[in-house]
């Protein structure tokens, strides 16, 4: 099975390589590239995910496709037959792992939104009982439900760089009042929705992240959104709120890696292959349960 860890479009014009994506300019609109390049910690593993960049993007292109209505989104196209003619020397690697999309000014703050006290939340709280400054009832437990969705952005670090978590006052700082408090909104009322479907198929998403642009004047949701990079699945039928949670995401590796004392910097060790394909399996089976299709 073929692994694509880089991609080398020569025809293309290269824009940036991101933890997982490389972007290409292709005139009026960007070409997003999903690689199977797996990052933890902020560091890029050396070793790919079999069909990982698959599903990133088939998950991302359902979940924007179901909440259009709450907001516009950055995608044109995912269909590499209706891509710019540059792109046709590179059809068949792009297939099903690409998105023509449209450029924005993106914002200066990433948008989390948290459902469930977990990660560095529950760590934030087991200190002070708030979250990102947001102080929440007293005696709550590791992964438990929230009384309701929390929003906590946080700042847009580069490559190898771990963001930091912001306050609300700071976003307002950042983005103004009207904007910070629209991006909230949309940004929660876009959890409720995906929850919602997502409990339906047998996945709790504990938390996400989103990222949001400017074009014409108007916000748009752009990057990805609700993936197994981008949030915390956690299967329906094991969840049992007092530790932490079995996951489809990449928590996998995060805990083989603490488990070998990895330091969080650069280079990423080689890993297992074990470890390798209970990943892929791991992200094929949430491609699965939320379109009932795998990946090929």
């Amino acid at each position: 099975m073929d692994i694509l860890t880089e991609t080398n479009f020569t025809q293309l014009k290269f824009l940036k390589r991101g933890k997982v994506r490389d972007i290409y300019d292709v005139g009026e609109y960007l070409l997003f590239v999903a690689t199977d390049r797996l990052s933890a910690f902020d560091v890029v593993m050396p070793q790919g995910i079999p069909f990982k960049g698959k599903v990133l993007t088939q998950i991302s292109s359902y979940w924007f496709e179901q909440t259009k209505d709450i907001i516009q989104n950055h995608v044109v196209s995912t269909n590499v037959d209706e891509f710019p003619a540059e792109c046709i020397p590179y059809k068949e690697e792009l297939r099903g792992r690409s998105m023509l999309v449209r450029k924005t000014e993106p914002l200066s703050v990433e948008c989390i939104v948290r459902g469930y006290l977990s990660g560095s939340g529950w760590l934030d709280y087991v200190k002070s009982s708030a979250v990102c400054g947001i102080t929440l009832p007293s005696g709550l437990i590791e992964s438990e439900k929230l009384p309701g969705p929390i929003y906590t952005p946080s700042t847009k670090a580069e490559l190898g760089v771990h963001d930091e978590n912001i306050s609300f006052e700071e976003m307002i700082v950042r983005e103004g009042k009207q904007r910070s408090e629209q991006v909230r909104d949309v940004a929660v009322k876009i959890f409720l929705r995906a929850s919602e479907i997502a409990e339906t198929k047998g996945i709790i998403i504990a938390d996400t992240k989103m990222e949001f642009g400017m074009k014409d004047g108007k916000l748009m949701l752009i990057d990805e959104l609700l993936t197994p990079d981008s949030s915390r699945f956690w299967p329906k039928a094991t969840y049992s709120p007092g530790k932490a949670q079995n996951s489809y995401d990449k928590q996998f590796v995060r805990d083989y890696l603490i488990s070998i004392n990895f330091n969080k910097r650069p280079p990423g060790p080689v890993m297992p292959e074990e470890i390798i394909q209970k990943t892929a399996e791991l992200y094929q089976q949430a491609v699965f349960q939320l379109t009932g299709k795998y990946v090929e």
